[in-house]
């Protein structure tokens, strides 16, 4: 790192003028210098003439700033990554403080215009510069950034031309906004780049940055509804990935007490993705969740989701009524949002005004009125479905019933003649009903309204290119009998594992379903408050196949294993 302190001349001629240094010393010092590569600070430091504390202060007192020696001050590493390392290291600069649109910095060289000029050109902040020890800052910026960017370089090798551009969010064609720089900050932004392309190759649905002790950063990507772990980083690195993801999503790169959250949209390799950021600070430092949003996995035909030809058609006819209230139901990550964003793409056409409001607007819709939901401002489900009434629409999605106001505003809406699609979080399909009228929606309001309820889950596929056929166990056959299998007429596979799937036997997921059709039978059920075993029990007769029923059957088809049905529907 080259030395940018003030220079020697100027340097001797302050502590010569301030009589701090006798003409012989100067002469010493000029000798060594000459057959060596030190700084006359270091030399002076090195031969006891004067001591660096004593040294910097008749500096600063003669330039007119202040001194601040680094080894007794606390540095915030949010505050200090407000300038990039690159930017850090080649003008020997660190922030300390931020005060509005001010940075409060320490350089070896406070009368550098050069670094002054640069700061508010790139960044945009004006400069209070304070006086400090070249090598001191270096040291902390060894500590803040995890060395220098050679040893970045070694972590991300070859991956120098990763392309991820970063596109604001109000764009809305392909043009790039900024472009990413190759030489300044590299090593952490091919770092990040390569983080979030691999996780985009891979077809992962979330990107984990975790540090989990004081040695290091997990990177971990859930793939098919597992996490997996991905990479192993020098707990250095830590605090440059988040801030680089927080600078990506446009969040506060200094405030790490408070959970935040943003969105990137980014041209990966000549795709359009959508990243939703999630940031939480947690004992061992601040952990961030990337949500991956790719808009082509939306453009599906419901045959591409895993509706077997039982339920299929019910839920075709289901779609096209006219009005009514269709709910879809499961935990988080059940693919709840894909169904209901398929449901409208088939729905979706010049005679038919859509509207949605949802928390977030995960996926971006040619031809639909979508509004992001800001309960800080008053802007609820309940609020935008209630003004969505006034707005003639055909079709109206609301991202979750999650209390009774919105639930008799979606009521309403059915009521009126419109078609209402929605989300609720229960177990299965009959629980969603008791869940309503546990809400306080009278029980007459919901037969009269809800047309049909379909739960959902996600199930791992058996990787195609390492299928194959196993022999039946004990424990296997004890499940199929107990759930009415006949043995004779099931074939089991498995994923032995290879490199297409990782290892790990399966590729890709599809969905299972129950959907329960709401009859004059269980209208009638629910009218006399019925319990959730006996809305179960009535759909059954009625045809309804359970959760694990649809699982089954795709067991049979060889889609999947009988511990993924186990695993997400408690066969």
């Amino acid at each position: 790192m080259k030395n940018k302190s003030i220079s020697g001349n100027f340097l001797l001629d302050i502590l010569q003028k301030k009589q701090l240094i006798s003409p012989d010393e100067i002469e010493k010092i000029t000798n060594i210098q000459k057959h060596s590569a030190l700084d006359v600070q270091k030399i002076i430091i090195q031969q006891e003439i004067l001591k660096k504390d004593e040294m910097l202060l008749a500096i600063a007192e003669e330039i007119r700033t202040n001194y601040v020696n680094l080894k007794e001050v606390e540095i915030d590493p949010g505050i200090a990554a407000l300038i990039p390392e690159e930017m850090a290291r080649r003008h020997q600069i660190i922030a300390l403080e931020k005060q509005d649109n001010t940075l409060i910095v320490s350089m070896a060289n406070p009368l550098d215009v050069f670094a002054h000029d640069e700061i508010k050109i790139r960044l945009g902040y004006e400069i209070e510069a304070n006086l400090s020890y070249g090598e001191d800052i270096d040291n902390v910026l060894n500590e803040i950034f995890g060395g220098s960017s050679e040893d970045w370089e070694k972590v991300v090798d070859k991956v120098e031309n990763v392309e991820v551009t970063v596109l604001k969010d109000e764009i809305e064609n392909d043009e790039d906004i900024s472009a990413i720089s190759k030489s300044e900050e590299a090593p952490i932004i091919a770092l990040v780049n390569l983080i979030l392309l691999r996780a985009i190759k891979e077809k992962a649905s979330d990107i984990h940055v975790e540090p989990f002790d004081e040695k290091q950063l997990k990177i971990r990507y859930r793939i098919d509804g597992i996490l997996r772990d991905v990479m192993s980083l020098s707990r250095k690195l830590h605090l440059p990935v988040i801030s680089r993801v927080k600078i990506m999503s446009e969040l506060d790169i200094a405030e790490r007490r408070l959970p935040q959250d943003g969105r990137i949209q980014v041209n990966a390799n000549g795709r359009k993705i959508n990243i939703r950021v999630s940031t939480i600070p947690t004992v061992s430092g601040e952990s961030a969740v990337l949500r991956i949003l790719d808009p082509s996995s939306i453009l599906l035909e419901l045959e591409s989701l895993g509706f077997s030809e039982n339920i299929l058609p019910k839920f075709r006819s289901l779609i096209q009524k006219p009005n009514g209230i269709i709910l879809v139901t499961g935990p988080t990550g059940s693919g709840k949002s894909t169904t209901l964003y398929t449901a409208l793409n088939i729905l979706n056409s010049k005679e038919k005004k859509i509207m949605t409001i949802e928390d977030p607007v995960e996926y971006r819709l040619k031809g639909i009125s979508q509004i992001q939901a800001k309960p800080k401002i008053g802007l609820t489900f309940a609020a935008g479905l209630r003004s969505f009434l006034r707005q003639d629409p055909d079709i109206m999605l609301v991202g979750e019933i999650r209390d009774k106001e919105t639930a008799e505003i979606a009521v309403q809406a059915a009521l009126t003649g419109h078609m209402v699609l929605s989300t609720l979080h229960t177990n299965d399909a009959p629980s969603s009903v008791v869940r309503l009228i546990d809400m306080g929606l009278e029980s007459f309001l919901i037969s009269a309204s809800i047309i049909g309820v379909l739960a959902q889950r996600l199930v791992r596929k058996i990787c195609p290119k390492c299928k194959e056929e196993i022999k039946m166990t004990t424990k296997t056959e004890k499940i199929l009998r107990n759930n009415g299998i006949e043995l004779e007429n099931v074939k089991l596979f498995q994923g032995k594992g290879c490199s297409n799937c990782n290892g790990t036997g399966y590729k890709g997921r599809v969905a299972i379903f129950e959907l329960m059709m709401i009859t004059e039978n269980i209208k009638e059920l629910i009218g006399k408050n019925a319990t959730t075993n006996l809305l179960r029990e009535q759909a059954i007769k009625e045809g309804m196949k359970l959760l694990k029923d649809d699982g089954f059957e795709k067991i049979r088809q060889g889609i999947t294993t009988i511990d993924e049905i186990v695993r997400v529907a408690s066969a």
